[in-house]
C-alpha cells in the first residue's frame, strides 16, 4: 500500500495582509504565503489548506472571526455566487489603491528596469453602470443559491438567463438586476426571461446539446444607441418570429435588432451569420466628435467613457506634433488610430483579426481621416524590416497588445525600427514588465499612468511612455 498523505494544515485566526496579483488575497504564517479569496486585508480567518507547494499555499476560507475596518457592504444581491465584481466589499479607494500597488510591484519585480515615479491611478468616474457589452446566457441547468438548497425544496423552474458560475461550465446564476450596464440592459433581459417562460419556449442544456435559446448579447453606446442579438441553437421560426417581434413592439429604442442561429458545440458567433431582424446592422459610439460604427462583432474597449479617458492620455504620451509617422500595433477596429491621425503625418495599423481592419478602415471611411492605413494578419509575420521600409519609419509606436503581451520577434522589429517613442497600453502589468525589460536594452521607462477600467474587479491598465536612450 501506498503511503497516506498528510492532511493538509487548518490554520487559525490567521490576519490577511495584502492582496496580490490576480486579486487573490495574502497571509502569512511562518513565513510561508498562502493565498486565498473573498477577504480582505485586515480580515481575520481561519485558512484549509487545499494546496502545498514549496514556496506557496493555496487555502479556502473556512470561517471569518473577525471583519476588517476596510470593508464596505456589497450592493449587489448576487455577489458572491456571481463570479463578476469581486472587490464590491472594498471601498473603491481601496481598491485603487491595491490596483496601483500591483502595477508598481509588478513592474519593479517582473521588469528590473529603471522606473520614474508612477503618476496616481486614474479611477473611473463611474464604478456602475459603465459596462457597454454584457453576454448572458440560457441554460436549464439554474445554479441553486445555498439559501434555495437549504430550504430543501424542489424547484419546478429550472431555466436561468444570466452568468456562468465561475469553474460550472453548465450551471448558470438566474441574474435579476446587474449593476454593469444601464437599466435598458436589465429591462430587456428580464422581459425576455419572462416571455420565454410564459411560451414555454426551451432554454439550452450545453451538456445534451439540446434546446432552442441559447445566449443574449446586448450593447450600449453613449449616445444611447442599443443593439440586441438573441442567439439560438436552431430554427423553429414561428416561435423566432415571435420572441424577435415582442422584442421590438416592447423595446422601440433598440437601434438594432439580430439573432443568429448557432448549431455549434461552443458559443462563440465570430463565424457564424448573424441576421439583422430589424433596425440597422450596427451602432455608432462616439468618442470627441470621432464616429464609430460598431457591428455584431466588432470589438471596442467595455468602459466607453474610461476608454477615452485611456486614449488621451495615450495620445498625450505620444505628444505629436502633426509631423510624425505613428505604428499602432493590435489596433483593434482602429479606435486609437483613428482618434490620434488628426495630429499626425500618418498612421499605419496592424491587427490580425481581417473583420476588425474592415472595420478600422470604415471608421476612417466615416471621419473623413484620410492619413490612415491598415494591414491585417499576425503581428510577428507583418512587422518585418521590409515592410518598416515600404511604410515609412515609425517616429512613434503605440501598442496595445492583448493579456499575452507581445512575442519576442515583435519586440525585436520594434528594436530594429528604433521609433524615438514607444507607448505601451496594456491590460495586464505582468506581462508589460516582461516586455519593458526586454525593450531596456533600446529604452528607457519615463512615465507610468495606471487607468482603472473595470471597478470592483482586480483588473487594472497601465500606459507607458519609453523613449529611445541616446547611447547614455
Amino acid at each position: 500500500m501506498g503511503r497516506r498523505r498528510k492532511p493538509l494544515p487548518l490554520y487559525e485566526k490567521v490576519t490577511i495582509a495584502d492582496v496580490g496579483a490576480e486579486g487573490k488575497a495574502i497571509a502569512k504564517v511562518d513565513d510561508v504565503v498562502i493565498f486565498t479569496t473573498h477577504v480582505v486585508p485586515g480580515d481575520v480567518v481561519d485558512l484549509q489548506v487545499f494546496k502545498k507547494k514549496r514556496r506557496f499555499m493555496e487555502a479556502r476560507v473556512v470561517n471569518i472571526h473577525e471583519y476588517s475596518d476596510e470593508r464596505t457592504e456589497a450592493f449587489c444581491q448576487h455577489f458572491g455566487t456571481c463570479g463578476g465584481c469581486k472587490w464590491q466589499f472594498l471601498p473603491y479607494d481601496k481598491q485603487l489603491f491595491y490596483k496601483e500597488k500591483q502595477v508598481t510591484d509588478q513592474l519593479r519585480r517582473i521588469g528590473h528596469v529603471e522606473l520614474p515615479e508612477i503618476t496616481p491611478i486614474k479611477g473611473s468616474e463611474k464604478t456602475t453602470f459603465y459596462r457597454n457589452k454584457l453576454e448572458f446566457t440560457f441554460s436549464n441547468k439554474r445554479w441553486l443559491t445555498q439559501e434555495e438548497v437549504d430550504t430543501e425544496k424542489t424547484f419546478e423552474n429550472m431555466n436561468a438567463l444570466g452568468f456562468h458560475i465561475p469553474g460550472m461550465f453548465d450551471k448558470v446564476l438566474d441574474i435579476e438586476k446587474c449593476w454593469l450596464q444601464t437599466e435598458s440592459s436589465n429591462a430587456i433581459r428580464n422581459e425576455i426571461r419572462a416571455y420565454a417562460l410564459q411560451n414555454d419556449l426551451s432554454f439550452f442544456d450545453i451538456r445534451n446539446q439540446e434546446g432552442f435559446l441559447r445566449n443574449l448579447i446586448i450593447r450600449t453606446a453613449s449616445i444611447g444607441e442599443l443593439m440586441v442579438i438573441v442567439s439560438f441553437y436552431h430554427e423553429s421560426e414561428e416561435k423566432r418570429v415571435a420572441l424577435l417581434e415582442h422584442v421590438k413592439t416592447k423595446f422601440p429604442e433598440i437601434t438594432s435588432l439580430m439573432y443568429v442561429i448557432n448549431e455549434k458545440a461552443n458559443d462563440t458567433i465570430t463565424d457564424q451569420e448573424i441576421i439583422c431582424y430589424s433596425g440597422r446592422d450596427h451602432i455608432f459610439e462616439e468618442m470627441e466628435g470621432l464616429r464609430f460604427k460598431i457591428g455584431p462583432k466588432s470589438f471596442y474597449q467595455t468602459n466607453s467613457e474610461q476608454a477615452y479617458e485611456l486614449y488621451k492620455i495615450a495620445r498625450d504620451y505620444a505628444s505629436l506634433s502633426g509631423d510624425e509617422v505613428v505604428y499602432d500595433l493590435y489596433t483593434g477596429t482602429g479606435t486609437i488610430a483613428n482618434f490620434v491621425a488628426g495630429k499626425a503625418k500618418k498612421v499605419v495599423g496592424i491587427e490580425y483579426v481581417p473583420e476588425a481592419i474592415e472595420d478600422a478602415k470604415v471608421n476612417s471611411e466615416l471621419n473623413d481621416i484620410q492619413n490612415t492605413s491598415f494591414f491585417a494578419g499576425d503581428m510577428k509575420a507583418i512587422l518585418t524590416p521590409d515592410f518598416v521600409e515600404q511604410n515609412g519609419q515609425p517616429d512613434v509606436i503605440i501598442t496595445d497588445p492583448p493579456r499575452a503581451g507581445m512575442h519576442d520577434d515583435v519586440i525585436k522589429v520594434i528594436l530594429q525600427a528604433a521609433p524615438k517613442k514607444i507607448v505601451y497600453v496594456s491590460c495586464n502589468p505582468a506581462t508589460q514588465a516582461r516586455d519593458l525589460n526586454l525593450l531596456d536594452e533600446g529604452y528607457k521607462v519615463v512615465k507610468v499612468q495606471p487607468v482603472d477600467m473595470f471597478p470592483h474587479t482586480h483588473h487594472v491598465e497601465n500606459v507607458v511612455l519609453l523613449e529611445k536612450r541616446e547611447n547614455e
